[in-house]
């Protein structure tokens, strides 16, 4: 809301009327995290952890307003480097003269000092909760404080109870059963503070516990974060329509939602409707706070704060979580190293087998985090699984794990099909033309079966029916008087389950590596090919090998659609196809399509040159007989000769016949904008990430990421993301805070509409 410096005075955070722009969300520093990152070798200072002793803004910490220390890098099982900065005479700083020991924050003065604007920013704040129970009382069937026992909660709290009358809200905390240790203490201390003051205080649970939901689930990743609605939402939802017994209850839940935690909830509004909950109001009262304005608040209040700030975690939610990462895994690990260890045997038994040095790499990179799918998982099965075959669609169920009678009650119309049973299960029979007639109607027939076939009682289906009609009793799905309001079928794959286990179609089969054979494209025929356009089909001299791969090709690249020059084509050549640019998004096309470029790719490292041998080998131990790997080897040849190598600058072979991929140049950042949706969209369309994904090159994935194409360093690429979201917001908004960086497409947009800009920006 307000910006701040620093008060030397205090030591402390000083508030000014100032409207603040991006805030780097200072947070206190206490000495159980000196101690714990190892400062103690650097500082002196009493080991008290009743008051802080300096702030942390990212990775930088300040003393009084001056930068005395950095961390570099830290991962699960690698401590953060501590960087002591210099001053002008080449001398480190040193936070007190002569190596004196720390002082405390003087937290009565911090507060004293900013008193006037913290009662204008609660008023502000009480204002709006008040006006918004006043707006909604009368029409709705219950107010909540969505708990959580991290700092923002905690606040929010204490600010609806300075608001409203008491009984007219409750409390409710979602215990995933995964929170920080120190968080059930707060939870403990406000529960009992809730019964003493006679507030409604509840705690909601999921059926399934974390070993169990883990278990079945597969561990939770970026993509596929199931446990938010199995351990979050749905318990939530289920125990409101407990507190007010109706299965179609109406409430508001009030939110400690902030918009300075990342440019994505900077997006949100004080008020929204169905956006997080069906059918339910959501309200961000502190939307506008910084996290300064939150600390000095909670410390002028007395509240209660979370001890596993004072560890050093920037966040208190779930202890291992896919959405963490850098030095706050290494700091979750080393402060509750048991709990840790439970989920990390999960993760590591949930793979294939590792060593000890293969499973700390694995989580030091992250690699558990970009899981899209069931296909690593150990031991999976695909369950599900649909073939076409002269008009009949076969469904093959295995194994299901309830009954498709009940889910089949979710339907209000017919479509014929059969079923006959197998040794494992059954398969489904019905009409081609019957499912195509309607999509809707198919696409929920189909989720039937998924769901049938993957069902674990998770309950989500069961909150998204605000009918009451789903009931699970000892796991077993029950369906009575359903409305066929098909909510029970808004989940990602019709089931959480099936979305997370899913393994695609083919398995990990693919096209041959082996695309062009000994007819790889030629320079030449790329010029007859932009020259003549649709006429090139009919007038190339090519033999016909050569007219065949080279079809390949150009299908792959986006450049013909039968036959004949695509509109992308037109594009390319509106923008020059000898361009960086145009190479720059043909590149990405033959990424995304070409198994024989997109091994290039992923196998060859930048800079790094290998043999022609070299390169066979590693295509043999890939599954490649030896004459096909001596063939795609040979072509990359051709291929950089092409405007790929000459102009982007793809690789290089050199006199001695040595492949070397190499950087390409500085591209358009539209062409980068394309490649990250082309990436997302080869990712199951799923369209938020993390710029650590992107760049680690380790983590198994659908797609392919830009910076992997074009060779682009985790600092430049940083910036390209920055300019991006500056000049098309509309598309893409990205955020570093802490270590929860992240980079979200617009849901609206497509790769397309990003190749639109090269006409719009012309």
């Amino acid at each position: 809301m307000y910006s701040y410096t620093y008060d030397t005075m205090t030591g402390g955070l000083l508030l000014n009327l100032e409207p603040t722009g991006f805030s780097k969300e200072p947070r206190p520093v206490y000495a159980t995290e000196l101690d714990l990152l190892g400062f103690d070798k650097y500082w002196k200072y009493d080991k008290q952890t009743d008051y802080p002793y300096l702030w942390a803004e990212l990775n930088n910490y300040y003393y009084r307003g001056k930068l005395v220390a950095k961390l570099k890098g830290g991962n699960a099982f690698t401590a953060p480097e501590i960087i002591i900065p210099k001053g002008d005479d080449n001398e480190f700083v040193m936070p007190e003269p002569n190596g004196d020991s720390l002082c405390q924050i003087d937290i009565q003065g911090m507060v004293d000092a900013n008193y006037g604007i913290l009662e204008i920013i609660e008023q502000y704040t009480v204002k709006k909760i008040l006006a918004i129970y006043g707006k909604h009382k009368n029409h709705l069937d219950c107010f909540h404080v969505a708990f959580s026992g991290g700092k923002d909660s905690c606040v929010l709290l204490d600010l609806v109870k300075k608001t409203l009358p008491k009984g007219s809200y409750v409390v409710v905390f979602g215990d995933t059963a995964m929170e920080f240790p120190d968080t059930y203490d707060v939870v403990r201390k406000t529960k009992e503070m809730c019964s003493k003051e006679n507030i409604s205080f509840s705690i909601a649970n999921s059926s399934l516990m974390p070993a169990e939901s883990w278990k079945l689930f597969g561990p939770p990743s970026r993509t596929l974060s199931w446990c938010c609605s199995v351990h979050k939402s749905t318990p939530q939802v289920l125990k409101l329509r407990e507190i007010t017994g109706k299965h179609n209850y109406t409430g508001m839940a009030f939110v400690g939602i902030r918009a300075h935690e990342s440019s994505n909830r900077a997006e949100y509004e004080y008020e929204n409707y169905g956006n997080k909950v069906k059918g339910q109001y959501i309200f961000y009262p502190m939307l506008e706070w910084t996290s300064a304005e939150v600390y000095l608040y909670a410390y002028s209040n007395n509240i209660i704060l979370n001890d596993a700030y004072k560890k050093g975690n920037s966040r208190a939610g779930c202890l291992v979580c896919p959405k963490a990462g850098g030095a706050s895994d290494y700091i979750r690990r080393i402060t509750y190293p048991d709990k840790v260890a439970e989920y990390f045997r999960i993760i590591r038994e949930s793979c294939d087998t590792f060593d000890d040095t293969r499973f700390c790499e694995y989580m030091n990179k992250g690699e558990w985090k970009s899981r899209v799918n069931g296909l690593y998982l150990k031991g999976t099965i695909k369950k599900y699984r649909e073939d076409v075959t002269d008009g009949i669609v076969r469904i093959t169920v295995i194994n299901p794990l309830s009954e498709y009678r009940e889910w089949i009650k979710t339907m209000d119309w017919d479509i014929p099909f059969t079923v006959e049973k197998t040794d494992t299960g059954y398969i489904v029979t019905v009409s081609e033309i019957d499912l195509k007639s309607n999509h809707l109607k198919a696409k929920i027939f189909k989720q039937v079966f998924k769901k049938a076939a993957y069902c674990g009682a998770c309950g989500v289906c069961a909150a998204n029916c605000r009918n009451g009609c789903i009931s699970f009793e000892n796991k077993t799905i029950k369906i009575d008087n359903c409305r066929h309001c098909l909510d029970c079928h808004t989940i990602p794959g019709g089931c959480i389950l099936y979305d997370s286990l899913k393994i695609p179609n083919g398995g990990a089969k693919m096209r041959s590596i082996n695309s062009f054979a000994t007819f790889p494209p030629k320079p030449e025929w790329l010029v007859s090919f932009f020259n003549n356009k649709d006429e090139f089909f009919k007038l190339n001299s090519l033999g016909p090998q050569q007219e065949i791969k080279f079809k390949v090709f150009l299908v792959d690249a986006g450049l013909s659609v039968n036959n004949h020059f695509s509109k992308f084509a037109d594009l390319i050549s509106f923008i020059g196809w000898r361009t960086v640019t145009s190479m720059g998004l043909i590149l990405i096309n033959l990424v995304a399509a070409n198994p024989q470029i997109e091994w290039y790719v992923k196998k060859l490292d930048l800079d790094h040159t290998y043999s022609l041998k070299d390169a066979q080998n590693m295509l043999m131990s890939d599954g490649l007989k030896e004459r096909n790997a001596a063939d795609v080897a040979r072509a990359f040849k051709r291929i950089v000769a092409t405007p790929l190598g000459t102009v982007l600058r793809f690789g290089i072979v050199t006199d001695v016949n040595e492949i070397i991929r190499t950087p390409c140049v500085t591209i358009d950042h539209r062409v980068i904008l394309y490649g990250l949706f082309k990436f997302a969209e080869k990712c199951n369309n799923y369209k938020e990430f993390t710029l650590t994904t992107l760049v680690n090159n380790k983590i198994v994935r659908d797609g392919v990421s830009p910076t992997r194409i074009f060779g682009i360093k985790r600092e430049a690429m940083e910036n390209n993301l920055l300019g991006l979201s500056a000049k098309y917001p509309d598309f893409i908004s990205v955020s570093f805070t802490y270590d929860l960086d992240s980079i979200s497409l617009s849901k609206n947009k497509t790769s397309q509409d990003v190749l639109n800009l090269f006409m719009e920006d012309n």
